[in-house]
């Protein structure tokens, strides 16, 4: 168990490793699946959702499932295919997606196990968009230039895919059963209406939703706009109640290390030994996540599952985060983000809608 794997992780780290003067305490940890690996691809979105999912699926007695990454990436790839196409190519076409669309997938097309559609062709080591999404940018531009695009574009694209991907059959046997996609699904219980994706910045009105100006919101996803302490108690109370957040967020600063496992805004940007002990950080506010949202110091550049709370020997809580570049670092694939990392550099969050507490839900429009 993933589990059991992370507590013994973290004792190693307090007690062997002489150099890391950081002590965490786990609070909660909450069941996950394996780490995995994205590889060399912008498809963070699908892994830390499913990853999400999964978790989900153990808490709803469901046991341990491992769900195929790369079915859902494909039926997105092929959705932005058509956005790109309709919009003759004035929107975003690439690798990156959110949560949401992952939960359209559920909706729409269901959902695969790895080990029926690893979207990994048998030589491949490691998953790699960048010939696919190349190849089939490509293809779209030429039909965008002859202004006549017809329906043969998806039997190209789709071969497209093929090629890459590896073909995806309409029916399949998973442990003794036969499924289609839609069936799989259905299966295992999990309905993407209970699921709702929230936010928190001033320049549209709280407790209503809007679309998200992120350049990965291709779909046009809505999310529910919430003051920060509002979100920030809301993933305390899902945490403590079993519940885990998928995260989307800004990794891109200096003070975030996945070889170290730590991720700080420390209050002295110049303090030398931020992976090393726990030391002051920055007051977070609503007025500062404005400024970093709108001067693109924060920005929408990864997706990754937080699964429990701890905190270091000085007191300062940190959030438990499951990542998807494979098993590195001090931690093996996991990260432990402070609290004010967390507070400023959260673009946004899907919790359970049970999560929510019924004042702020009146509140909602």
């Amino acid at each position: 168990m993933q589990k059991k794997l992370l507590s013994l992780l973290l004792i190693v780290a307090i007690y062997s490793n002489l150099s890391a003067q950081y002590i965490f305490t786990p609070e909660v940890q909450i069941e996950c699946t394996d780490v995995k690996s994205q590889g060399s691809t912008g498809t963070c979105w699908s892994f830390s959702t499913l990853s999400f999912l999964e978790s989900e699926l153990m808490r709803m007695g469901k046991g341990q499932q491992d769900l195929s990454e790369m079915f859902v990436v494909r039926n997105i790839y092929k959705d932005k295919a058509q956005n790109y196409l309709l919009r003759q190519g004035s929107a975003n076409y690439g690798e990156g997606s959110l949560s949401h669309d992952v939960m359209k997938v559920l909706k729409y097309q269901g959902l695969m196990p790895e080990a029926i559609y690893s979207g990994k062709l048998e030589a491949a080591a490691k998953h790699n968009h960048a010939k696919l999404v190349n190849e089939t940018k490509k293809l779209l531009d030429g039909f965008v230039k002859k202004k006549n695009p017809t329906t043969n574009w998806r039997i190209e694209y789709e071969a497209l895919l093929d090629q890459h991907l590896g073909g995806v059959e309409d029916t399949f046997i998973h442990e003794g059963k036969t499924y289609t996609p839609q069936s799989y699904a259905a299966s295992l219980g999990v309905n993407h209406e209970d699921y709702v994706t929230l936010t928190s910045y001033t320049h549209h009105p709280f407790y209503d939703s809007f679309i998200l100006e992120i350049p990965d919101n291709y779909s046009n996803g809505a999310y529910w706009n919430i003051p920060i302490d509002e979100l920030m108690a809301i993933i305390d109370t899902a945490l403590l109640n079993n519940y885990t957040i998928a995260w989307d967020g800004d990794v891109s600063e200096k003070s975030f290390s996945a070889q170290s496992g730590i991720a700080v805004l420390p209050a002295d940007p110049m303090r030398a030994n931020l992976f090393d002990q726990p030391g002051a950080e920055i007051e977070v506010t609503q007025e500062l996540r404005q400024s970093t949202f709108e001067d693109f110091s924060t920005t929408d550049d990864h997706l990754m599952h937080l699964i429990g709370i701890a905190k270091d020997q000085a007191g300062n809580k940190y959030y438990i985060t499951k990542n998807s570049w494979g098993q590195i670092g001090e931690f093996n694939g996991y990260l432990m983000m402070s609290e004010a990392f967390v507070k400023l550099k959260t673009v946004g969050i899907m919790v359970h809608r049970d999560m929510i507490p019924v004042d702020v839900l009146e509140r909602m429009k």
